[in-house]
């Protein structure tokens, strides 16, 4: 006998009604993509639970992918065996002296989905635990803070019996939510906007705006690195770099300088749209935050959002930079996101920028610009680049970027 299951709960997935199947299929889509590499994986799938069945593959390297899958409220090993009591009773006594288990307490926790087995739950509950204290040493019982819960599973085809839960990374699959265009900059905010968009469901197409030769090649590589992390949590990522030079170059000679960041902003949410709109996606997802700079506050946002009708997801409009911070560095990014090369948003910022700009006069600045031309030349050089978590697949290389 050993753990040969993974059992996974849904958590807010169980809350969703007809459509629940759908998510539960993207579900499984994803874990076998993460697993992909462990060839002998399978994966069972029921309304309210799924069961990835190991084969003789190690647990540990799953785990660990597992805690980065959205849509696992949490998951547990699990021993699996015939639903019948003498069955459970072996299945659960091994499950419990796998773990360091002398000294503490532990409580059975039967759950009986299979209603026509011949003991209801409190009889199981008594049955089995009664069982594992004949046959340990130094094991109390606390039915109301146990440090161990053992769960038994009752079902029809098969009980699965776990001792110990993992909490996995919640929030809904990846994709079941559509497709988006993260606005990705370099510094700390975006990655964990991009992050947050996923935990909702939302597959991520990414934009980042390139400026040689005032922005280097290893701002781009930190951008690279940036998607690269967030593909820990998802899918392989499209990371789309647009070259910006031209129409920064042009914004600095015709806005007044106050101006030139809203400017800069309309030009870069024009480019994310088209991209969107080529890539079928539905929303455009920036890592704004109220009040945070010129460009955030609510005067901004709506010259700004003017040029589209097209949804901006804004994950971190409420938060401040400390619980920004805090995210980003559970996630890993905030050393990243700190490596001082600067990207196009800061290399041309204003000294004194507009923070209640007016529309009226942002449209006259931009009607000396063929903005239509300017935005369909920046599209069509755009590179793409596939960010698949180990490696960059390249439409073309590097050297040819521009």
């Amino acid at each position: 006998m050993n753990y040969d299951h993974i059992l996974i709960r849904y958590g807010e997935m169980s809350t969703k009604g007809r459509n629940r199947k759908q998510f539960v299929q993207k579900l499984s889509s994803n874990i076998l993509d993460k697993v992909k590499d462990l060839p002998k994986v399978g994966i069972e799938k029921s309304r309210d639970r799924m069961f990835i069945k190991l084969n003789g593959e190690p647990p540990e390297p799953i785990i660990e992918k597992l805690q980065r899958v959205f849509g696992i409220y949490s998951f547990s090993l699990a021993v699996k065996t015939e639903t019948e009591l003498e069955d459970m009773k072996k299945g659960a006594l091994f499950a419990l002296k796998a773990l360091a288990y002398e000294g503490k307490t532990f409580k059975v926790t039967a759950k009986r989905a299979y209603k026509k087995f011949e003991l209801d739950t409190n009889g199981l509950n008594h049955a089995i635990g009664s069982h594992l204290l004949i046959n340990t040493e130094n094991l109390k019982v606390n039915v109301k803070e146990p440090d161990i819960n053992v769960r038994v599973e009752v079902r029809e085809e098969a009980t699965y019996i776990t001792c110990k839960d993992i909490l996995g990374a919640g929030g809904l699959p990846v994709g079941s939510s559509g497709k988006g265009v993260l606005m990705l900059s370099g510094g700390i905010d975006s990655p964990v906007a991009g992050y947050l968009a996923m935990k909702r469901g939302i597959e991520l197409q990414v934009v980042h705006f390139f400026s040689p030769p005032y922005t280097s090649e290893r701002a781009k590589q930190k951008v690279i690195d940036l998607a690269e992390k967030l593909t820990e949590y998802g899918p392989s990522i499209n990371l789309h770099i647009v070259p910006f030079t031209d129409i920064q170059v042009a914004i600095q000679k015709q806005v007044p300088e106050n101006y030139t960041m809203t400017s800069t902003r309309r030009f870069m949410l024009l480019i994310a749209d088209k991209l969107r709109e080529q890539e079928k996606g539905l929303a455009i997802i920036t890592g704004e935050s109220l009040g945070q700079v010129a460009s955030q506050t609510l005067q901004s946002m709506v010259a700004i959002n003017e040029v589209t009708n097209t949804p901006i997801i804004r994950p971190l409009i409420t938060m401040d930079k400390t619980e920004i911070m805090e995210i980003a560095d559970r996630i890993d990014t905030l050393e990243i996101s700190n490596r001082p090369y600067e990207d196009c948003c800061t290399i041309f910022t204003p000294a004194s920028p507009k923070t209640k700009p007016k529309s009226e006069k942002i449209n006259f600045y931009e009607s000396f610009f063929d903005v239509e031309q300017m935005v369909k030349e920046a599209v069509e050089n755009t590179v793409k680049l596939k960010i698949t978590g180990k490696s960059v697949k390249e439409d073309d290389l590097f050297k040819e970027l521009f």
